[in-house]
């Protein structure tokens, strides 16, 4: 999984790279020069012990000094105007383009919420912590918060962008190639901060057609024993509070769990989605991710079992 500046995946973070390519080379080329300066002053004052203060010498010193901070003023201004244009390029990018996929996150206390809107209301679908995006297409992502300040940062695809309570912000993003790239909150939220982790997917359009056509269909019904048992099971716990399973529940403050199973971690990116580790997410959540809003539930071992079983089939 890739999370690096250094390896732009997309039109706008190539722009960032640039330029930052471009102010290090200049503030580079600035600093040998400095230094080379420094050393000839050293080596003059070694040479000329005595001081030499006449208006003649002094001259061509006010003349350098001049010229540096005219050179200095210029370079300050160039990068200024570099600055500002990949900024207006970066943030205007998908403007009035009509082929743009627009995707709401919304950032949590911690994890994300990720919603696919459409114009039928029945087709439209939530994931967590996880953003499938087609190829050479542009993406608008609406940036929410439902608690407090957070930052969304796609480092392969573009810079950062502050989650603020009570504002939509936008954010475009482009991918040009394939990969799964990590993304995490930027703005220090809490005690899990540093666990709220999210990642993009980026993949031909027909894969991502695939995707998000399975991502529109309902849970799958329950077809062994244990698995109906786990259902039961699952709609007897608090869970049903929090969690929405298209058909079965419809809770909003939790992630959706409609495809959980598809998901390939599990609390923001703190575990890898296997059994073992959504059985001992379930039975003592703040014990893995202190703070975390889900509390701990008791289970009889068989229930547990029964439950997994249950919600590794919602795929």
């Amino acid at each position: 999984m890739i999370q690096s500046v250094l390896h732009p995946a997309g039109i706008q973070a190539s722009r960032i790279g640039s330029l930052w390519n471009g102010y290090m080379v200049v503030l580079t080329t600035v600093y040998v020069i400095v230094i080379l300066w420094m050393l000839v002053a050293v080596w003059r004052a070694h040479k000329n012990a005595a001081p030499q203060i006449s208006d003649a010498e002094e001259r061509p010193h006010s003349i350098t000094v001049g010229v540096a901070v005219g050179i200095t003023t210029v370079t300050l201004i160039g990068l200024l105007i570099a600055s500002v244009a990949t900024g207006s390029a970066v943030g205007t990018y998908g403007d009035k383009k009509p082929d743009a996929l627009e995707i709401d996150v919304t950032g949590h206390q911690w994890w994300w919420e990720v919603q696919y809107p459409d114009p039928e209301p029945d087709k439209s679908f939530k994931t967590a912590n996880e953003i499938h995006i087609p190829l050479h297409q542009p993406v608008l992502l609406r940036l929410a918060t439902r608690d407090v300040i957070h930052s969304l940062w796609i480092p392969n695809l573009n810079g950062k962008r502050d989650l603020i309570p009570g504002r939509v912000n936008k954010l475009w993003i482009e991918a040009d190639r394939p990969g799964v790239f990590r993304s995490q909150c930027a703005e220090f939220c809490g005690l899990q901060h540093a666990h709220m982790a999210l990642v993009v997917i980026a993949e031909p359009n027909e894969k991502y057609q695939q995707w998000k056509s399975h991502q529109q269909t309902p849970a799958n019904d329950p077809v062994t024993p244990e698995q109906r048992h786990g259902r039961d099971v699952f709609l007897s716990l608090p869970c049903v509070n929090c969690h929405a399973i298209t058909g079965d529940a419809y809770a909003t403050i939790g992630p959706d769990l409609t495809h959980l199973a598809t998901r390939p971690t599990l609390a923001a990116g703190e575990l890898l989605n296997t059994k073992g580790n959504l059985g001992g997410w379930i039975v003592n959540a703040p014990a893995i991710k202190p703070g975390t809003a889900m509390p701990p539930n008791q289970i009889a071992s068989n229930d547990l079992q029964d439950l997994l079983a249950y919600l590794e089939s919602l795929r």
